[in-house]
């Protein structure tokens, strides 16, 4: 039996990145290099989208670094020769469209579904694109969604009770409005399931959480019976998740569905922190990063053991984490492509740990998202702010970079 941490070859640079040219390659060893000087891009993150709409020259620089570094292209057609250049590294591709929260009207939520029910049509078209990736909040007022959360917090009532109890308090617009959400999605999930491809729904904050929840798990019962085709995303960050992930499951052994779900860490930790001091109350968060990567890990193991009822995706670049979930696949004599266990990382991010992971067999993809230039600039900042607040996450980018220019005298 394999040993996951010597077949996982994370420190094996040619593997990583074969895919990248030399111009490539120096690109981005640039652009994390620039990364490391942690205030000034904390400050230029902050003023870029400012000055980006009093018509500051920045378009062609944000074009030439961060966004070629992260993003697949403005179109989806963009991403198709970057699609069919991963396949050939059999690395599949998680496709999203890179709308942000905003106050969208009715008629741009509209759109928003329309690219995603075209996003379906062109990952049925890619071989190697299982998935595509939604916001909810692409689709659904926030404030909406923040009122239904207040509404069906306190009480100990399911979450599917405390839903329908929810409902009963909106106003005739607002249970329109919601209608209207509702029917998006009823377009959406139905066009993936026809595509034999699986919709994954991201996580929001904690406090417009739970309607969305609640909207995916009745989806679940209705397209989750044959197959994984929708996904909700649980984030270990938060201290109430192993619950919630075992309240999902009995939900799904009770209406004999499957219960998809992707894990990730979390994407909102000084907001939610900020929030709960300012509002005065208990942080959601977990205290410390040791609590997160035992949550995270022994949810990976909660799933793995209930592959007949569940399917996830294991979305971290924590390399502890997914040496840890090969080994458990591999102790447990699962094929490393069971359709109910797929890796994945962000494009642009942890190489050589997507491309270990394919070396070694194991179905993982790069989660690629997509969209013009003032779309993905809310995921763009965050990006660069991500990679000078997690610890570690440059330099190792870095340091693997470097390596990889030496092999190849570049240097």
């Amino acid at each position: 039996m394999l040993n996951p941490f010597t077949a996982l070859q994370f420190e094996n640079t040619e593997d990583a990145f074969a895919y990248k040219t030399d111009r490539q390659l120096k690109k981005a060893y640039r652009l994390f290099s620039l990364l490391q000087w942690s205030v000034p891009i904390r400050i230029g993150t902050a003023v870029t989208p400012l000055l980006l709409k009093l018509g500051w020259p920045f378009r062609q620089l944000l074009r030439a670094t961060l966004f070629e570094q992260f993003v697949g292209g403005e179109t989806l057609e963009e991403t198709a020769s970057l699609t069919k250049h991963l396949e050939s590294f059999h690395v599949q591709v998680i496709l999203d469209y890179g709308v942000e929260q905003s106050d969208r009207t009715e008629a741009e939520k509209d759109h928003c579904t329309a690219m995603f029910l075209k996003v379906i049509a062109f990952a049925a078209s890619q071989p190697n694109s299982p998935f595509i990736s939604i916001k909810l909040t692409a689709l659904a007022r926030f404030s909406l969604l923040e009122k239904m959360d207040r509404l069906m917090c306190g009480t100990d009532a399911s979450l599917l009770n405390r839903y329908d109890a929810m409902l009963s308090e909106l106003s005739t617009d607002e249970v329109l409005e919601w209608e209207q959400v509702v029917k998006r999605l009823d377009q959406i999930v139905p066009a993936a399931s026809k595509a034999n491809r699986s919709v994954l729904i991201d996580a929001e904050e904690s406090w417009i959480q739970q309607p969305a929840d609640a909207l995916v798990l009745m989806l679940m019962c209705r397209y989750n019976k044959e197959r994984p085709v929708v996904y909700n995303t649980a984030q270990l960050y938060r201290h109430d998740r192993i619950q919630f992930l075992q309240d999902c499951f009995e939900e799904a052994v009770k209406n004999d569905f499957i219960y998809g779900v992707k894990l990730v860490r979390g994407a909102y930790m000084e907001k939610e922190r900020e929030r709960a001091m300012n509002m005065q109350y208990p942080s959601p968060i977990h205290a410390g990063k040791e609590d997160c990567d035992r949550d995270f890990d022994a949810s990976v193991v909660f799933c793995i053991e209930r592959l007949e009822q569940m399917a996830v995706v294991i979305a971290t670049h924590n390399e502890n984490s997914n040496a840890k979930a090969a080994q458990r696949v591999d102790e447990a004599g699962i094929d490393r492509k069971h359709p109910h266990i797929h890796f994945s990382q962000l494009f642009g991010m942890s190489d050589h740990i997507t491309f270990a992971l394919s070396k070694s067999g194991y179905a993982v993809s790069k989660y690629v998202p997509f969209g013009p230039l003032k779309e993905v600039l809310p995921y763009l900042m965050r990006r660069a702010r991500e990679n000078t607040s997690i610890a570690g996450q440059t330099g190792r980018e870095l340091r693997l970079l470097k390596s990889e220019m030496k092999r190849r005298k570049l240097l």
